[in-house]
């Protein structure tokens, strides 16, 4: 009974160890993770892109402003080379200078065709020239200015679309991703809690199976009290365990989390555990596995029952041999008391047993 009590325990603390959905769901999690964090790194680079098209942004701006001088400069020049015109043109009239570049040029319908007139005539009087130069090239200067403004203008609506659509499309993936990753916490939460339930309804079962074997094992004994049949003990081998009871208090807590220094129903540690069970028997352990290694005596492996303690890695690690090649105990910090075989790495790291003798 002992026997399938235990193989029964060891599969469901197995299940809650090793479950595949929870494994597919954290390689999951740790995938989106780490297109999280490429999308991270995607966000400083686009911050240092931002940095550098605000430097530019600026550089348009000053732009701008230097070209909306220039166009009012230039604006105010052509209209006071334009009227320098007119009044040349007035004193053509009055003068009736028929012959003057100028004069020639009253035919214009317009200042603008007038000004594309003077462009094409090569032999005018230096005074002529100085005017219609001022205007033609003040008026080129007005375009030119109205040109840049225009392609600043464009520069800079261009530049801000850029940085908002790269800051929107970031934002809405890592937002994405970030939902997604919560998402499978939750369900790997869910799942957690599944195999947590299945191994407490297995340790549950396990220990009446126990229970039962314990009370049929008492009832056998009480039925022989002179133990006819019974095999005389190698005086060679430690006494019989006097606290195989324990066993059956540890698996009480199959599940719990470990908790480093803890040693209590709330979290244990591996020599937490030791100590606490024991001490629901009446013995006093200390709370350290180097010292558990000096209470009671020597046991070799093949004379192992349960109840005795077992070391392992350097005695860096201690457990409850509970029979049947395996042991019960509160491995490492992320997993929960549970049974596990003398088996792997706990055979390779074997370091030796106790038997606790006495109360």
């Amino acid at each position: 009974m002992l026997v399938i009590a235990i193989a029964a325990a060891g599969v469901a603390a197995g299940v809650a160890a090793g479950d595949p959905a929870i494994d597919a769901k954290r390689a999951q999690a740790q995938t989106v993770l780490a297109q999280i964090n490429h999308l991270d790194s995607s966000l400083e680079r686009a911050r240092t892109r931002l940095v550098a098209s605000t430097v530019k942004l600026h550089a348009i701006d000053h732009s701008l402003a230097i070209n909306r001088v220039g166009l009012h400069a230039a604006r105010a020049n052509l209209k006071a080379s334009q009227r320098a015109l007119m009044q040349r043109l007035v004193v053509i009239y009055t003068t009736r200078d028929d012959q003057s570049t100028l004069g020639v040029m009253l035919g214009a319908k317009s200042i603008t065709d007038l000004v594309t007139r003077i462009e094409a005539v090569q032999n005018v009087s230096s005074q002529d020239v100085t005017v219609m130069n001022d205007v033609v090239r003040f008026k080129r200067q007005v375009t030119t200015h109205q040109h840049a403004l225009v392609r600043a203008h464009h520069q800079q609506a261009a530049l801000v679309r850029e940085r908002a659509a790269a800051k929107s499309s970031l934002a809405s993936q890592l937002s994405h991703q970030q939902r997604l990753l919560e998402s499978i916490h939750g369900q790997i939460s869910q799942l957690l809690a599944a195999a947590k339930a299945r191994a407490l309804a297995s340790a549950a079962a396990a220990r009446a199976k126990y229970d039962a074997g314990q009370q049929a094992a008492s009832l056998a004994s009480a039925a022989n009290p002179l133990g006819v049949g019974a095999s005389t003990p190698d005086a060679t081998v430690a006494p019989p365990s006097q606290y195989g009871g324990v066993v059956g208090i540890a698996m009480r807590y199959l599940g719990v989390p470990y908790v480093w220094g803890g040693a209590s129903p709330g979290g244990f540690d591996c020599s937490g555990l030791v100590m606490y069970v024991y001490g629901q028997m009446g013995v006093s352990l200390p709370h350290y596995t180097g010292a558990q290694w000096n209470v009671g005596v020597p046991v070799s492996r093949g004379d192992l029952q349960p109840g005795d303690l077992v070391f392992f890695d350097g005695l860096g690690h201690v457990g409850i041999y509970i029979g049947g090649n395996q042991f019960i105990h509160a491995p490492h910090t992320g997993d929960v008391v549970k049974i596990s075989s003398l088996t792997g790495w706990y055979a390779d790291t074997y370091v030796g047993a106790r038997r606790i003798i006495g109360g």
